[in-house]
């Protein structure tokens, strides 16, 4: 009798030789035609790719001087299986290292808890930004260290001592920022401060690959079929910046040996003309292979270098504030130019007291404007805020006092185009109720009628203020760059901005602001030939009060709008206003007059002793 378990047992067996052969033949099938990763792996050992870099965008100022380029800088990296009968003490002496740190490099780069892109067939970097010197002894001696190679990159390159903070530097990319963008690999480079990192894309250009030809013992020969699987790396594009950067220099000569901010803008264009953050530092230092070490050290600087407080820093904008509340009270007819309020040195309501000037009593807008009348400005918001105009009583007019603040540029970031923007503060009704319940007034809050108190701007707010009244109620964003490479810059930089005030209350207030500088508290920023508006601010401190001016110039047509802010400066008198003086001068005027280099010299050499106190 048949045995059909056998025959059973037999087609089974079948099957299973049957399966086992498709399986095959399909994964042959995938890794000869479909699947790369065995063809790269059979190529690496013909061909060798290497990445070109291209390099960086150059950057300009706004009168074509040449600020920011790229000079020649080489990497060594190797591929480790091919790093045999490598002559290490010849290599440790062609490169300038001892060979305790050759083998601490090589541990580092091993461990894949440090590097955990490691492999044994990929490129790994062993040095950067190796110098013309170093890099003329390795090429001479490449044939005794097979697998490793040399990498051309390029460093920044600084024409001029000035403006570190606001081109920033350029780093190794994160890994998280790999993650993020293909463009990335291991050991790249991206802008990791300022304008370079605000401009990556546009200044990091297009990489390139170069495929070489190896022999049989991985040694290169030369291109590949003459070049013709090579791609060229594309240069990035170069900035033209809105800087002038004599003004920049200038503005960094009178700020030495103090702390604080300078920002000078066209009012016409939003373009920044300089915009200084003291102390600053050499840009240059930040470059090449000592870059960590002096990044670390400025880091641990106490006056902070690296902050760019023109941005970053928000101060109590003192009595050039009182500008923004004359707009805000003429528009809402809270007062008139002819509207005067009583002071007789003094200012005291219930138990808010507040020192002033010496000057007649009472006294109007725009003498109070060229005086810096503390008494009048809070007069003034007391009225408005028992305005019977608001039916929601002070709340409703606090947050009308807040729209008109927003509407010029404050309590908001402006928009310019550099990292780490602060947006000050601008308090509404809602945040005093949760600080002091319903029971607050106008007197509760009167300290911010003279820009103390609460509020805070920046030193970037404050030059936009004199901007908006310079242009007489409109603003265009403040910005670091003209124009890029072939490009129009973004229209949030054409487009202007207006606020909630009318012309004419502008006009009103900036007649009191050119009084304040021929017969009031700005009389040093009185310039022949230059119809020069200013308004002085002193910002109380725990300390020395601080110097501050903000001002414009010419008062029709005007060119010109800074802000000044020397901390622990004391009146804005002593600093402020002839800081900002002779910048308006060297700008209008093309260079400084021989009474101005002196003024100049004089105030670079005054130093502010701020002791140890960190800022």
């Amino acid at each position: 009798m048949k045995d059909h378990s056998l025959d059973s047992r037999r087609y089974i067996l079948a099957g299973v030789v049957i399966l086992v052969l498709v399986t095959y033949v399909v994964r042959l099938f995938n890794i000869q035609l479909r699947n790369d990763d065995y063809k790269a792996l059979a190529e690496s050992n013909a061909y060798y790719t290497k990445t070109v870099y291209p390099a960086r965008g150059h950057m300009y100022d706004r009168n074509n001087r040449l600020l920011v380029y790229n000079q020649p800088s080489y990497d060594i990296t190797f591929i480790p299986r091919e790093t045999k009968n490598v002559d290490t003490l010849e290599l440790c002496k062609a490169i300038g290292i001892t060979r305790e740190e050759y083998d601490e490099r090589m541990k580092r780069i091993k461990d894949r808890r440090l590097n955990p892109g490691y492999s044994t067939y990929t490129e790994q970097e062993f040095i950067t930004q190796l110098p013309g010197e170093e890099f003329a002894r390795f090429q001479e001696n490449m044939f005794r260290f097979p697998g490793f190679y040399l990498r051309k990159r390029s460093i920044r390159q600084y024409n001029y001592n000035a403006a570190g903070v606001l081109f920033g530097d350029i780093g190794e990319v994160s890994r998280s920022k790999i993650e993020k963008d293909p463009y990335y690999g291991r050991g790249d480079y991206i802008g990791t401060q300022g304008l370079e990192a605000s401009y990556e894309e546009e200044l990091r250009g297009e990489k390139g690959t170069e495929v070489l030809l190896r022999d049989a013992h991985g040694r290169i020969q030369g291109s590949h079929s003459n070049g013709a699987f090579d791609r060229p790396a594309v240069r990035g594009k170069d900035l033209t910046l809105s800087l002038d950067i004599e003004l920049q220099e200038l503005g960094e000569r009178l700020m030495e040996n103090k702390i604080g901010s300078i920002v000078a803008i066209e009012p016409a264009t939003g373009e920044i003309l300089c915009m200084v953050s003291a102390p600053s530092y050499d840009p240059s230092l930040l470059t090449g292979r000592q870059r960590g070490k002096n990044h670390k050290e400025l880091s641990k600087d106490k006056r902070k270098p690296l902050m760019n407080r023109a941005i970053m820093g928000t101060y109590p904008p003192g009595s050039t504030f009182k500008t923004s509340q004359a707009l805000t009270f003429l528009e809402e007819g809270i007062i008139t130019p002819e509207t005067s309020f009583p002071c007789t040195g003094g200012f005291v309501f219930n138990r808010f007291k507040l020192g002033c000037h010496a000057h007649s009593s009472p006294t109007p807008l725009k003498p109070a404007i060229a005086t810096s009348c503390n008494a009048y400005f809070c007069w003034g918001l007391h009225r408005m805020f028992g305005s019977s105009k608001y039916p929601g009583g002070t709340k409703e007019a606090m947050n009308k006092w807040r729209d008109y603040m927003v509407s010029m540029g404050f309590g908001y970031r402006l928009g310019i185009d550099l990292p780490g923007e602060a947006r000050g503060m601008i308090p509404n009704a809602e945040y005093y109720t949760k600080h002091y319940g319903n029971y607050w007034r106008a007197v509760t809050v009167i300290s911010i009628s003279i820009g103390q108190g609460e509020v805070t701007l920046t030193p970037l707010q404050i030059a936009n203020l004199g901007a908006t009244i310079a242009n007489r109620g409109t603003y265009i964003t403040p910005h670091l760059v003209k124009g890029v490479e072939g490009e129009e810059i973004d229209s949030v930089y054409r487009t202007p901005k207006s606020t909630m005030v009318s012309r004419k209350s502008y006009e009103e207030v900036v007649e009191g602001m050119r009084l304040a500088v021929t017969d009031g508290t700005c009389r040093a920023a009185n310039i022949p030939g230059l119809d020069v508006c200013g308004k002085t601010g002193t910002a109380e401190n725990k300390g020395k009060d601080h110097s501050v001016f903000m001002g414009f110039a010419p008062m029709h047509e005007p060119k010109i709008a800074i802000a000044v802010y020397v901390e622990n400066g004391g009146f804005g008198a002593e600093f402020g206003v002839p800081i900002g003086a002779l910048l308006m001068e060297k700008y209008l005027n093309g260079e400084l007059s021989e009474e101005s280099k002196e003024k100049a010299e004089k105030i670079r050499n005054r130093t502010i002793n701020y002791g140890a106190t960190e800022r």
